[in-house]
């Protein structure tokens, strides 16, 4: 088969699984784990059979006219470069590996059927959005991953939680998509064309007309889909949904399609200065912000949210900088190291049979109960701590790299101002990373809390890919740097020494002093009754017990801990522990400014139109009853009344027309 033939069949292939899943669900449910599994798979090998035959050459480019518009034409495209080639292997990875582990970790879930359709339909939708040479038609994967998140995030209804989350999720990315739409049409009417190669020429002639305010448009939507600020708020909440759900949507998938989508038109971007001073002010604010949010979260899984949060400025830092080749690959080494995270974070939540052992401050004896996830894990997290040499190491120092070279003037695409938010940023952000990093390992790992009823040994669907998301965490960065170059336009990979030095220097700064302050503090924890945690004010009151639905375990535990005074978060944060642990009250900001006047404003609309309209509509129909009530009274159908009623009308004319003539 040809290149395109195989390009084609890697997003068919899930979506026909998940078709197949949903119409056999129910009928045949014998069926259902390997329509989930092994059409991803298949998508997987097919995936790496079209990025070997494209080898980072001549990209597959060709189209044929979906539909006759009369304007702008809408085309079934396809376009398949190194970027795309790549990050379309990392989707069907981690998708495989989220769609076999979850054959474990759902095996007791009833609604497990409806959940691998919406994974294989999530996955399809992100391969859409990588494969295709339109802007409409990925826009189509683009919105479909939306709604496939929504289901997902709220797949343990039953808890309000959940419902909540997956809302919020649905609203807040929306509120993007909004923006973003009216960008994609601004573009195309400049351009002349949806096609992404047509729009990259229109760029190179200067044939864009409006390219700040078409960028600043665009970057609503990717801020939206890629959880940066300020519409980042949604991702911790989605922590409500099953673990899987959060590798697959934090790894690869739907919060790497914004990121995908700028580098994929970076030149438009760097058609205007001010919009990539804004990319880079939004990666520098994202990063910092959600650095210090995972330093003071208890929650494990909200740490890996906010992790994830900054990871991806990193990447919208790279781009700001002009530089996707470093992006992509910080794309590439995040979404492996990341995806290892949760699911090894899912392993330790399955082994005590509910979502209330993610507080780490009620962990404990888990590092020999759980040794897969003990291992795996400490590797992802050197991996995200971007100590040598481990893939985030390469990976992250390619950003600060590119952005190294902007300060210096050795690059003009990108403003000065650019490089410098984001190199200091980047470094800030480096030492916070190691930080929290270093601050999860101990709590998880090397806590004192109480033990968990042992629910058994892990199925080896779930501890085997472990292993191996382990294998790319630990050995991608060590020669991806010598040979992404030719994939993605020959831009040099290697880590320069100044940032090499700066950047593992802060880490290990961020590490030892993290270290040494839970060491100093250990001493000093101390056992509190039940009930402590909700009535203290920093307490984890809103812990939901959702995943106990898959594995049908009792409440863990008949203790708790306050917040917990070992660690290390509160002491290395101070004042700052409190706003950062509420994610910097941004949701009641969003609240005040926005939530609450539109509620007003729905308040007052619903007062007019049941006080005023209502009321006025009730009257005009009054009116015409009580008249037709009183004329209808009138017709009794008696003969002597009638000639009654004639008699003394006759006698009141006459008197009328007496009174008349006397008057005149």
């Amino acid at each position: 088969m040809t290149t395109t033939t195989l390009a084609v069949l890697v997003p068919l292939l899930p979506f026909l699984g998940a078709l197949a899943g949903l119409l056999l669900g129910r009928t045949a449910p014998g069926f259902v784990r390997p329509l989930a599994v092994l059409p991803t798979l298949a998508s997987l090998v097919l995936a790496a059979t079209v990025a070997w035959r494209q080898g980072g050459g001549q990209a597959v480019d060709t189209a044929t006219e979906l539909t006759p518009t009369g304007s702008v034409p809408v085309e079934l495209a396809l376009y398949v470069d190194g970027f795309a080639a790549l990050t379309a292997v990392l989707v069907t990875v981690v998708a495989a590996c989220v769609q076999i582990y979850s054959t474990g970790y759902l095996r007791d879930d009833p609604r497990y059927p409806s959940y691998a359709a919406l994974v294989s339909l999530f996955t399809s939708a992100m391969l859409l959005v990588v494969y295709s040479g339109d802007l409409m038609v990925l826009l189509v994967g683009w919105e479909v991953m939306g709604i496939c998140s929504y289901f997902l995030v709220g797949h343990y209804w039953e808890t309000p939680e959940a419902r909540a989350a997956s809302l919020k999720a649905f609203l807040v990315t929306k509120l993007g998509d909004v923006p973003f739409l009216i960008g994609l049409f601004a573009l195309a009417t400049d351009a002349g064309s949806f096609r992404v190669t047509r729009i990259l020429g229109a760029v190179a002639d200067g044939g864009i007309e409006h390219p700040t305010l078409i960028c600043l448009l665009l970057l609503a939507g990717v801020a939206g889909k890629s959880a940066q600020f300020p519409l980042h708020t949604w991702l911790p909440d989605a922590m409500a949904g099953p673990t899987p759900v959060s590798a697959l949507i934090h790894a690869a998938t739907m919060v790497a399609a914004g990121v995908y989508f700028v580098a994929r038109l970076l030149p438009l971007f760097e058609a205007s200065q001010a919009a990539m001073t804004v990319l880079a002010v939004m990666a520098a604010v994202t990063m910092t912000g959600s650095a210090l949010a995972a330093l003071a979260q208890d929650d494990i899984k909200r740490v890996l949210a906010y992790s994830t949060i900054g990871q991806l400025g990193y990447m919208t830092g790279a781009l700001a900088v002009a530089d996707r080749g470093a992006a992509v690959f910080h794309l590439l080494s995040h979404g492996a190291f990341k995806a290892l995270l949760f699911l090894a974070a899912g392993v330790i939540i399955h082994a005590a049979g509910t979502n209330s052992l993610a507080a780490m401050s009620r962990m404990g004896h888990l590092r020999d109960r759980v040794p897969d996830a003990y291992w795996t894990m400490t590797v992802a997290l050197l991996a995200l701590a971007a100590i040598p040499p481990f893939s985030g190491f390469f990976s992250k120092e390619a950003v600060l790299g590119v952005a190294e070279h902007v300060v210096t003037g050795h690059t003009e695409h990108a403003p000065a101002a650019a490089g410098w938010i984001v190199l200091l940023a980047g470094l800030v952000t480096a030492l916070l990373t190691a930080a929290y990093a270093t601050r999860l390992w101990l709590l998880a790992f090397r806590g004192e809390g109480p033990e968990a009823p042992d629910h058994g040994r892990q199925p080896l669907t779930m501890t085997a890919v472990l292993w191996v998301l382990a294998v790319p965490s630990l050995a991608l960065g060590g020669f991806a740097f010598r040979v992404l170059p030719d994939w993605f336009d020959g831009h040099d990979l290697t880590p320069t020494l100044t940032t090499s030095v700066l950047g593992t220097g802060v880490a290990l700064v961020g590490g030892i002093v993290t270290y040494a302050t839970w060491r100093h503090t250990t001493a000093h924890a101390a056992r509190v009754p039940l009930g402590a945690v909700a009535a203290h004010p920093e307490g984890d009151a809103g812990l939901v017990e959702a995943e106990a639905i898959a594995s049908h375990a009792p409440a863990y535990g008949d203790i708790a801990y306050a917040p917990d005074p070992s660690d290390p978060g509160r002491l290395l944060l101070g004042p700052l522990h409190r706003p950062a642990a509420a994610g910097f009250h941004l949701d009641a900001v969003y609240t005040a400014l926005f939530v609450r006047p539109v509620r007003a404003g729905a308040n007052l609309v619903r007062f007019l139109d049941r006080e005023v309209v209502e009321t006025y509509v009730r009257g005009a129909g009054a009116l015409p009853r009580w008249l037709g009530a009183a004329v209808r009274r009138a017709q009794t159908g008696n003969v002597q009344t009638y000639v009654s009623a004639l008699l003394a009308g006759t006698v009141v004319l006459a008197v009328a027309a007496v009174l008349v003539a006397t008057g005149a």
